[in-house]
């Protein structure tokens, strides 16, 4: 079997490319001199190893050997982990939105050895499919422009290149107010599902910022409607497909508007911002249905996603066997030989059907297996068969156990077990807050393990945090993200614990990515330190995606800081940082979900009289 550079590599996601046909590199110098060299453009291909699109590409078009050799022939191509290089997949997936209008993985760009690109595109079929040419005749359409009409080709990424410094431009509107809570507020009113919660039609993604955003306009309006629009959509999330109900955990997105059928890869951040998210909503409510389904997430993350050391990892696989969902899914046949005379019962209760009830995605057909799913909740279940709520959720424990012990026995979908400083910081902050929502000390000791880890293992020589740990190597920059992530952790962690290390700890990670990160010009944090110069353009992010941003996150960390020290600094630098991005969070401020938090803490208390995060309204 041939191997190529990537099987020098740490990350799970390079790994799996390393025995394809493909002349891959890393990100690397050596990639683009050998670009200049030979005179050839760029193929860059970014992804992440439980991407079930980028396993689709991969075996059409990166394991086939005719498909291998006109990418090998037209470029010099670099496969880059999405997870390990967020500031590339930030450049590049902009230009691709910006081309395209839409984004994904796998990402897919071809630029000259001078990292500009010129064209931009996600998955691509290997043969042309509905009038969309596929990668075959891409690299021949490449290859002949850059042959004989390459001036065409210049062109297009001197336009782009003229472009690049606008993707991360934002500007300034002055002071917010208080309308923009209800602007945004009112924005997800016109979005919202009534009938299976969430925002939009398929696909639904949690996006549990958002849910904590409509949890602080609940309390600073003491509006019902927004408590019950995270209610219905947490409750639905929780009930439907893309809850494993098994193992537990959330799986990534719902390809469809019912929670029903998802996107099977499970993420260490989703994990966290949801757990968030249930916490919030039970200390609201004191609804145990909510905090349950809380300690049933860390659960699972206790169970499946920690190291010995105490690292969180990253991912696991939506596919197994070369089947996305196939670890996840069940016919009725395994049902009744697992479950025997209990099977007809359960099957009802969690919806199952002997055609099954999920699809595949390609074709539309049903596969004859099933994906547990509750159109309603136990309690109603034990309400429409009369049976006691205590006694059927004690059954369905049993049986769940079951089902459990079967399934350890089928092939696992990949763990991708790096640890990212800040995906754990999310995860820190998720079980500080569970330790104290809950009373469950056990959380604050998992918490602390983790933060150790980061501080004793993940750090250089000049106490600079670096970003992935795998396989005993620790390397890769920090980001903004890491530092804000993980501060944000550390300030959860000594709300829980009070012990001053981690406050003496966040604000030195927070001197740090001011002399490192910040834009002394236009203000806000910049996604890589000031050292870095293997892109064209330095990325500074605002808006909150999947994650939070770094600039979104740091605006409430400087502000409890300020709240924690008496130190109007940090206050004035967040007033900064607001007023740089307030007139971009003006025009679409559902998008800025996070960044509202933040400045919905700022106007707590009466804390701003003037209701702005002003400077000169700010107390010590």
């Amino acid at each position: 079997m041939t191997q190529n550079r990537l099987i020098n590599e740490k990350s799970p996601y390079l790994l799996q490319h390393a025995h394809n046909p493909m002349d891959w590199y890393p990100w690397s110098e050596e990639a683009f001199e050998r670009a200049r060299n030979d005179d050839k453009p760029i193929f860059l291909s970014i992804g992440y190893a439980t991407c079930h699109w980028c396993h689709v590409m991969e075996k059409e078009s990166f394991e086939d050997e005719e498909a291998a050799d006109y990418l090998n022939e037209t470029f010099v191509c670099i496969k880059v982990d999405r997870e390990e290089r967020p500031d590339i997949d930030a450049v590049y997936m902009a230009v691709c939105q910006m081309l395209t209008g839409s984004g994904g993985w796998p990402l897919t760009i071809f630029m000259t050895p001078d990292k500009i690109p010129f064209f931009g595109g996600t998955y691509i079929p290997k043969q042309n499919r509905f009038g969309r040419p596929g990668l075959i005749d891409l690299c021949r359409n490449v290859k002949r422009l850059w042959e004989t009409e390459r001036d065409k080709v210049l062109t297009s990424a001197s336009s782009i290149s003229g472009n690049l410094g606008k993707i991360f431009s934002f500007h300034s509107g002055g002071a917010l107010d208080e309308t923009v809570f209800d602007d945004a507020f009112a924005q997800f009113e016109k979005i919202y599902d009534a009938r299976f919660g969430g925002f939009g039609s398929a696909p639904k993604f949690p996006t549990p910022h958002q849910l904590l955003f409509l949890l602080r306009y609940h309390h600073r309006t003491g509006k019902k409607q927004p408590l019950e629009m995270v209610k219905k959509t947490l409750s639905a999330m929780r009930l439907g497909g893309i809850w494993d109900h098994v193992g537990y955990g959330f799986h990534r997105y719902s390809t469809d508007k019912h929670w029903l059928v998802p996107h099977f890869e499970k993420m260490l951040y989703d994990q966290a911002l949801l757990a968030q998210a249930y916490l919030e909503t039970f200390q609201i409510t004191q609804d145990r249905f909510f905090s349950d389904t809380a300690r049933e997430i860390f659960s699972y993350v206790l169970r499946d996603m920690t190291s010995e050391a105490g690292g969180f990892f990253s991912a696991e696989d939506a596919d197994s066997e070369g089947e996305e969902g196939k670890f996840y899914v069940w016919t009725t046949t395994e049902a009744e030989k697992i479950l025997g005379t209990d099977a007809s019962a359960w099957r009802r209760i969690f919806n199952m059907e002997e055609e099954g009830n999920f699809l595949d995605e390609a074709s539309g057909r049903k596969t004859g297996t099933n994906i547990l799913h509750l159109g309603q909740s136990l309690s109603r279940w034990a309400d429409e068969t009369g049976a006691k709520e205590t006694e059927l959720k004690e059954q369905w424990d049993n049986t769940r156990r079951k089902l459990f012990e079967v399934r350890k026995k089928r092939i696992h979908p990949l763990k991708d077990d790096k640890v990212l400083t800040n995906w754990n910081g999310l995860m820190i902050a998720a079980l500080s807050m569970g330790a104290r929502i809950l009373n469950d000390p056990e959380y604050t000791v998992i918490a602390e393990k983790s933060a150790e880890f980061i501080l004793q293992n993940m750090m250089d020589e000049k106490g600079r945090l670096l970003h992935r740990f795998r396989d005993g190597e620790v390397a890769i920059p920090a980001t903004a993200e890491d530092y804000a992530f993980f501060t944000h952790g550390l300030l959860e962690l000594y709300g829980t614990t009070f012990n001053p290390s981690y406050l003496e700890s966040a604000i030195q990670f927070t001197d740090i990515m001011i002399s490192d990160f910040w834009d002394t010009e236009a203000g806000g944090f910049f996604l890589t330190d000031k050292t870095a110069t293997d892109l064209p353009i330095r990325p500074k992010e605002l808006y909150d995606g999947a994650i939070p941003s770094a600039n979104s996150i740091s605006l409430f960390n400087l502000l409890r800081l300020s709240r924690l020290t008496g130190d109007p600094k940090w206050e004035n630098l967040a007033n900064e940082l607001a007023e740089a991005f307030s007139g971009t969070v003006k025009t679409q401020p559902t998008a800025f979900t996070y960044f509202l938090m933040g400045y919905d803490f700022a106007m707590s208390e009466g804390h701003s009289p003037s209701n702005t995060i002003n400077a000169s309204t700010a107390t010590g």
